[in-house]
């Protein structure tokens, strides 16, 4: 069987904290606020793939009330994504992901962000693609005052 998910997902900008987006730490001002590292990337791939597989979103799975994974890496969240697909016997076959920020650049940083993801899933980086647009200066993204990102996922049983 062939399965699909949508996942989205956003976060201010905030002084003081490092951007963290598929995996890896970006140069840039600011930083994404929430109870993890805020990774927008890997949040809206671990929905999509969470929903493929109907477990619901990461706030069941990580709650952000719980202050015990305070500051969690979001590569270790799509590691728990992948230890459920493995559950499932299952695999991630297709990630499509945009994201949608003002600034840095991401285009360079791109294909690092691939290895990453396909590393923690377990899924060759050829499966996965990132794409990045701005909000063309259109409400609080396009004010540089958050990020966000759509993904999808298709997952197949093995």
């Amino acid at each position: 069987m062939i399965r699909s998910g949508i996942g989205y997902d956003a976060h201010r900008l905030v002084q003081g904290r490092k951007l963290i987006l598929g995996g890896i730490e970006i140069p840039h001002d600011r930083g994404l606020d929430g109870h993890s590292d805020a990774d927008v990337l890997l949040h809206a791939i671990a929905d999509a793939l969470l929903g493929a597989m109907g477990e619901g979103d990461i706030g069941r799975h990580f709650p952000n009330t719980d202050e015990k994974i305070r500051g969690i890496s979001s590569l270790e969240i799509l590691r728990h994504v992948r230890s459920l697909l493995g559950e499932q016997n299952a695999r991630a076959t297709n990630i499509d992901a945009t994201v949608i920020a003002e600034a840095p650049a991401l285009q360079p940083h791109i294909e690092n962000m691939r290895k990453k993801i396909g590393l923690a899933l377990g899924c060759d980086a050829s499966r996965i693609n990132i794409k990045a647009t701005t909000n063309e200066g259109l409400g609080a993204l396009g004010r540089n005052e958050g990020m966000a990102c759509i993904a999808t996922a298709v997952v197949e049983d093995l």
